[in-house]
């Protein structure tokens, strides 16, 4: 299982390596160019008009090569439901952005609507469809939670959808969604799932085959589609491990830049306009400190390294 898991990856790869550039001319002829705030950083006016909306393409490599390789009824069901779903309201928020012109998507309300409902159809798949109700607290296993385990999936499912404010800076996204998943691929064939670990290699490969053409300076960019996609199929499939509690340890830099827009938030309206950071996500803070943007990607890529092999190692304890 192991050594198909890993073709499927390379398999993945290989198919959006080779229609990246397709799809960067269709986006660009459909002048799906990425908007820029006039509130952000001055250096980003640069990146404005790079294709976005590139996460169509990892969303459909995985889709279909997921369907032909390794249709598992239901087990797939909540993964192709959270990686559509979530691509889907990206790509509403992305054309939102593109039409106004001004870096701007729906309002705040009503992603506070759409999303948590989908997590919680999410939620309610996982429950009453795959029958999961138990999770793994490191090497403990089958701790039982009963009905509390549909909240948990909400939680988890949408705070993993949230943390699609990393993407931010070229490869930022990419890197640390592969990073992640690296992570919960290792998990599931410890506990030998197979069809998620199918599932799971054909994300990271996806996600690798786009990051060549998104690592600095970016030639796309993948978009609330892609970031909401994969960011909530990260929280579907640490769910699916059973190892969710993990989630927050594995994806630490993603807890980070949730964290930093909510205290931002918070702080400033406490305050009537006072600041913790100087801009939030925390990637943007570190900008404005004068950080280069790869040497933060870099960074923050060293550091999810570090978290997910933790993570792991807590599994096989």
């Amino acid at each position: 299982m192991t050594s198909l898991a890993l073709g499927c990856l390379a398999l993945a790869f290989c198919a959006t390596m080779a229609l990246g550039r397709p799809t960067i001319g269709w986006l660009r002829t459909r002048q799906l160019g990425e908007q820029i705030r006039e509130v952000g950083l001055e250096h980003h006016q640069r990146k404005r008009g790079t294709p976005t909306m590139g996460g169509l393409l990892m969303i459909a490599v995985v889709t279909i090569l997921a369907l032909v390789l390794d249709w598992r009824w239901p087990e797939i069901a909540p993964l192709l439901v959270g990686l559509l779903g979530f691509g889907f309201l990206g790509a509403l928020d992305d054309l939102a952005k593109v039409a106004n012109r001004q870096g701007y998507g729906f309002q705040v309300r009503y992603k506070f609507i759409w999303h948590p409902g989908l997590a919680l159809l999410l939620g309610l798949l996982l429950y009453f469809v795959l029958g999961q109700h138990t999770i793994d607290v490191g090497p403990i296993r089958n701790v039982e939670l009963g009905w509390a385990y549909i909240p948990l999936a909400v939680l988890a499912v949408f705070s993993s959808s949230s943390a699609s404010l990393v993407d931010g800076l070229d490869g930022l996204a990419a890197g640390i969604y592969t990073l992640c998943l690296v992570a919960y691929l290792v998990i599931a064939l410890h506990n030998g799932q197979d069809g998620l670990a199918i599932f799971t290699a054909l994300a990271i490969g996806a996600l690798l085959g786009f990051l060549w053409f998104n690592a600095h300076p970016a030639q796309v960019f993948m978009g609330d589609t892609g970031a909401l996609a994969f960011g909530g199929t990260l929280g579907v499939v640490a769910m699916m491990s059973h190892q969710v509690l993990l989630l927050p340890l594995i994806g630490l830099t993603l807890v980070v830049e949730v964290l930093s827009v909510m205290l931002q938030v918070s702080y400033f309206k406490l305050t009537h306009g006072k600041r913790i950071f100087l801009m939030s996500p925390f990637h943007h803070h570190l900008e404005k400190l004068g950080w280069h943007e790869v040497t933060i990607v870099q960074r923050f890529w060293l550091v999810t390294a570090i978290t997910a092999a933790l993570g792991i190692g807590i599994v096989f304890l």
